[in-house]
This record gives C-alpha cells, structure tokens and sequence, in this order.
C-alpha cells in the first residue's frame, strides 16, 4: 500500500469513534470478560515483571487485571515517555504508588524504580488477523520492543469490534504474541492469530 500513513490516520479516526460510541453497558460486560481471560489464561504474569497502559480515551481498563495480578505476587510497571524517537521507560507502579502527569497528559509514576519488563499487556486501538497492533501513531511500543533483548511476552487488548482485516504492516511493525478481545485468546503464529482456549492458554503458560 503506498498511501498507508494517510490509510492508518484514517482507521485511527474511524476506531476511536467506534470504541467512544460503545453503550456503557457493553463496555462493561466486554471488560469483565478481557479481565477475566487476562487473570485466569496467563498464571505466569503473577510471578513477572508486567509492563501495562492506563486507561486512555474509553480504552478497557488494565488496572482490575493489573491488580490482581499484583495480589498474587507480580511486579507491575507503567511505561514512561523519554523523548519522542526514543523507547519507552518502564517505572515500578503499584495501587498507591505516587503519580505526575506525564505525556499526553497521561499518568506516570512519581520518581519510582526503573525496571526491566518481562511481559507487556498492551493496548490496541485496532489489530489485524496476523496479530498486528494498530497504535496512536507514535510509535513508540514497535521502538521498545525492537530495543528490549530478550523481547517481552506481548499481550494486545482490544474489543473484537476493533478488529480489521490487515493494518498493512510495515517493516518496522511488530506482531503481538497473544491477542485478548471479550471473545477470546488468540495466538499468533506465521499463519495468522488462532483462538485457544483459555485452558490450553493456561497450561502453556502454568507457573514453573
């Protein structure tokens, strides 16, 4: 695709409308779902150092998730913006752990430790059948984990109605390990992503 920045601003525009438009209700029984495959398909998240998102503009909320995995024994990390071409740093964040607004007006941990990802549950504001995450456009998650050796476990959350045929990825894109929508786990492979159960996902990723 030639024109596929113009293509991409486009297709931001037309899913943020559609996730801002979603009723209260669905919004809520979707979440309920992706938290629940998030805390009972991963167990292996509890003994990690998990990089997530806050919420932003009607995205489903990591923190219900976030915090039961923190409960049971995992490290979380919020991502902070250092400059526009650089990755991501990833500070320590815990239920009351002290916050400043950060870019986009977003919240970031206040001065805490900078720390090492194992995995990251990461937002998507659109995503394709071959696993591929569309973004904001800044592209700062394909910069982070092209910098992190070894690449964290990568988890995209969405709702299905986010779904597209392809995002016409490019080759500075990264496709996600695992997608999470309120319908189901999907695992990407060369093929394509497949749906698994929550169990299979389960013993795949068991507590050693």
């Amino acid at each position: 695709m030639k024109n596929w920045q113009e293509w991409r601003k486009q297709q931001r525009a037309n899913l943020m409308a559609c996730r801002e438009a979603i009723a209260v209700e669905d919004h809520r029984r979707w979440s309920a779902a992706i938290t629940t495959l998030l805390e009972q398909g991963f167990p292996q998240l509890r003994k990690n150092i998990v990089g997530f998102c806050w919420p932003y503009r009607s995205e489903y909320d990591l923190r219900p998730a976030m915090n039961f995995l923190h409960e049971h024994g995992a490290t979380l990390a919020l991502p902070e913006v250092q400059k526009s071409d650089a990755p991501l740093r990833f500070h320590q964040w815990w239920p009351e752990a002290p916050m400043r607004v950060g870019a986009y007006s977003i919240p970031v941990p206040d001065n805490t430790e900078m720390v090492t990802v194992g995995a990251i549950v990461m937002p998507m504001l659109g995503f394709d059948r071959q696993g591929y995450r569309l973004g904001y456009g800044g592209g700062y998650f394909d910069r982070t984990l092209a910098a992190l050796n070894p690449r964290p476990l990568t988890i995209g959350v969405a709702f299905e109605i986010l779904r597209l045929d392809s995002v016409h990825p490019q080759p500075h894109d990264i496709a996600m390990d695992f997608i999470v929508t309120e319908t189901g786990i999907y695992r990407v492979t060369d093929g394509g992503s497949v749906a698994i159960t929550l169990e299979e996902c389960a013993a795949a990723h068991s507590l050693k």
